[in-house]
């Protein structure tokens, strides 16, 4: 008789669990609760503002971990949750000075340093770009150039093009280059706090390394010099530098898809968990950086990704990485696609999720949005939880190239980031960005709350599809992506 009565129960119970949408799954796993919990911890006072490189990011590192045991998420790393990063701190040279024909200057700024003495003949090359080499003889010289390009100078525009720039030199086998920086002298002080103080970076062998450095011509006193030289002898040299290993690591955890064929499919899901630390004190005396939005918030977003899919995977197996080292130079990522955990042709996406802040509780915004065809599930996802999803409005930032996602791209795999809601780089961006001020006592939970709905709901559409997605036709990356792929 009680069989009788159970299977009918059971049979209920069966088909209550089996009904059951993304939706229901969504609302069941994401709270506003768990949500503040792990933001208020993350970006706690404690932590220090989770500098990589310090005792602080390792305890984030730890909690991190546990959260993903806590929620059944196995470890991906040969058992480990931890994949470790090989960095290296390097200190700031004592010294760096530059002598162009009688034109002597220590107003000068490493991009890319060593200890170095050059003394010898030099060129003039105007913006360094590969037309600039053409029937050029740089062989062992020392190549001099103008900053930034023919279009834009600024420093933020000349920074993106220096690495450009410092790989042709080195190409056509370049002794070491400088940069002429029209950098005023507010804009030089500002640079020297980056460029000239100890860096941390991947651990690498630098002792074939192209040396490189801006040097302030603001008044293009010495480009004019050069410009009207025949001959050019140069000397540029740098002391003092000295390299120390510093032990860093991604947050690794994986779940096995549910798909016979699509498991062999993974998705990334990403955010970068480490910030600034401490740094200058604000009027308050506060000089902890907390990074509530940048990136406890993205952090916390693919936690969780991972509590849904780990209770209810999908047809695609799930990868979730967590970064050191982002705010040095996305570090994290760039080493993880150097040795990827699994193959790089298995990951068919990464769905990173990094912010500045925001300015809009009506949106989510996607960087990227319309650049790849899962572009559509996101808006779907999106607006289920009341939201709309808007691209990158803020272009002239070149936001996509400048989170974790941007590597992943560089090898072919699609790669948005989903951000809180921005229509502007404005003032209320900027009054977190980087900040004392972005603690987690300054968030919105209840716009978190269905913006995180959004990205865990985005998530399971992408990686149930039956359809892979890919870049659409165009776009920077789609020949990549094909290479990568082997598709036709």
């Amino acid at each position: 008789m009680k069989k009788v009565i159970l299977f009918p129960a059971f049979l209920l119970v069966f088909l209550t669990c089996t009904s059951q949408t993304d939706v229901d799954k969504v609302n069941e796993t994401v709270s506003k609760n768990d949500i503040e919990g792990h933001i208020y911890f993350l970006a706690s006072d404690e932590l220090k503002g989770r500098e990589t490189g310090t005792t602080e990011i390792d305890i984030a590192a730890s909690y991190l971990a546990n959260s993903f045991r806590r929620y059944g998420v196995k470890p991906a790393n040969n058992g480990s949750y931890y994949q470790s990063v090989e960095l290296e701190k390097t200190s700031a040279a004592n010294n760096i000075k530059a002598e162009l024909n009688t034109l002597k200057s220590n107003h000068l700024l490493p991009l890319s340093a060593r200890n170095f003495n050059f003394t010898g003949d030099a060129i003039f090359l105007n913006y360094g770009l590969k037309d600039d080499y053409k029937n050029k003889n740089v062989k062992g010289k020392l190549v001099v150039v103008k900053a930034g390009t023919a279009e834009k100078s600024d420093a933020r525009s000349s920074f993106r093009a220096a690495g450009n720039k410092r790989k042709i030199a080195s190409e056509h086998g370049a002794a070491g280059l400088i940069e002429l920086s029209n950098a005023d002298d507010t804009t030089w002080k500002q640079l020297s706090g980056y460029f000239g103080n100890e860096k941390i970076d991947l651990k690498s062998d630098d002792t074939k390394s192209l040396v490189h450095v801006w040097l302030q011509d603001a008044e293009k006193r010495i480009e004019k010099e050069l410009i009207s030289s025949k001959k050019i002898s140069g000397k540029l040299s740098v002391s003092g530098i000295v390299k120390s290993a510093v032990p860093s690591r991604n947050v690794v955890g994986i779940v096995e898809g549910t798909d016979p064929k699509l498991k062999d499919e993974y998705i990334i899901y990403s955010a970068h968990y480490d910030h600034i630390g401490i740094g200058e004190p604000n009027a308050e005396n506060d000089s902890i950086y907390n990074g509530a939005r940048d990136n406890a918030v993205g952090t916390v977003t693919v936690l969780s990704a991972a509590k849904n899919i780990a209770k209810y995977p999908t047809k695609r197996s799930a990868l979730f990485i967590l970064f050191t080292g982002e705010e040095k130079g996305l570090l994290g990522s760039k080493w993880y696609v150097e040795h990827p955990i699994i193959p790089l042709k298995q990951m068919v996406y990464c769905f990173n999720s990094d912010n500045g802040g925001y300015n809009d509780t009506s949106i989510a915004t996607i960087v990227g949005l319309n650049r790849t065809t899962a572009g559509k599930h996101i808006s779907n996802a999106v607006s289920e939880f009341g939201l709309k999803a808007i691209d990158d409005p803020a272009g002239e930032q070149g936001l996509f190239d400048r989170s974790d996602n941007v590597n992943f791209a560089a090898k072919g795999i699609p790669a948005p980031t989903f951000s809180l809601g921005f229509t502007a780089f404005d003032k209320e961006i900027n009054k977190y960005y980087h900040k004392t001020s972005d603690n987690p006592e300054t968030l919105d939970y209840d716009y978190l709350e269905k913006f995180f709905k959004s990205y865990v709901m985005a998530c399971r559409l992408i990686a149930n599809d039956p359809k892979t997605p890919f870049w659409i036709e165009g776009d920077k990356y789609y020949e990549i992506g094909k290479k990568l792929y082997t598709m036709k």
